[in-house]
């Protein structure tokens, strides 16, 4: 069975840093997730790939979050001991729906939750023309769903573009007791310089390909202050280009699929995955 859904915000408080950031991967169902979680030891149950995936459609607040709830059960399931970070967005409404959707996401096994404070119709935080909500409403939301958790993992995001405004709403974020804070859409790495020494709480950087940061190493983000990354969207732009190069390569072989050794994953390699993930559902390793 799952870890002790208390327990899973105070492992997460408990991962050292010191020697790197904690790397969040980006998926978006139980499948992308366990697949994922054989490479890494924590996940990102990513905003713009489960709007994507779950509904086909762009990044804009269309999801539900009934909806992310049980998509957060069905990947606890089979990752029970991964760490696992799930995208808020602006909580799905008022402060009350938004401390209700964090205690369930709690309840689910979600380890910790990102909360932006961006106003509808929201946006890729990647993406311009994002509008932000004023920063007290803000607060007040973000203040409700510390009192509803139990020991859930709450990253305070802001979309603001200008400097100064990243800066003061960083600040207060801090001072409401976010456990940590991310400012998205960052390109430049001395302004990550200059709110890691503003703020007590991790920093933490998103980081999406083509979107306004530029890729950067470990290394690098470490130097700069980075305590946790997250990679919003590899295994969602993997599968769409796996998606698409399988495709027109039968058609090139005119119907005709790979098999054996020319097929990198077969009937054999989903399904033992699959019984894996299974076994791991039932309290077997």
């Amino acid at each position: 069975m799952p870890n002790d859904p208390s327990s899973n915000g105070q492992r997460l408080r408990e991962v050292r840093t010191d020697r790197g950031p904690l790397a969040f991967i980006g998926v978006y169902d139980p499948y992308s997730a366990s697949l994922a979680a054989r490479h890494f030891d924590a996940l990102f149950l990513s905003g713009f790939s489960f709007s994507a995936s779950h509904y086909g459609l762009p990044d804009e607040g269309f999801i539900a979050w009934t909806d992310v709830v049980a998509c957060t059960q069905r990947i606890r399931t089979v990752v029970p001991d991964t760490h696992l970070l799930v995208d808020m967005d602006d909580g799905y409404g008022d402060a009350e729906i938004a401390a209700h959707a964090a205690a369930m996401l709690e309840t689910a096994g979600a380890s910790g939750i990102v909360l932006e404070d961006q106003l509808r119709p929201k946006k890729c935080g990647h993406l311009d023309g994002k509008q932000l909500v004023e920063l007290d409403a803000y607060l007040a939301k973000l203040a409700r769903v510390l009192e509803a958790r139990r020991d859930l993992f709450v990253v305070a995001r802001t979309d603001a573009a200008l400097p100064e405004e990243r800066l003061r709403r960083a600040r207060a974020f801090d001072a409401a007791g976010a456990d940590a804070i991310l400012v998205d859409g960052i390109g430049d790495l001395e302004f990550v310089r200059e709110l890691h020494r503003q703020v007590r709480v991790p920093v933490v950087f998103n980081q999406i390909a083509g979107g306004k940061s530029a890729p950067r190493g470990w290394s690098e983000l470490a130097e700069a202050g980075v305590s946790i990354v997250i990679y919003s969207t590899p295994c969602l732009f993997a599968a769409h280009q796996a998606i698409d190069d399988a495709l027109c390569d039968l058609r090139r072989n005119g119907g005709r699929l790979r098999a054996g050794g020319d097929a990198r994953v077969d009937l054999k390699t989903a399904n033992d995955h699959l019984r894996a993930n299974l076994a791991r559902s039932r309290g077997r390793k």
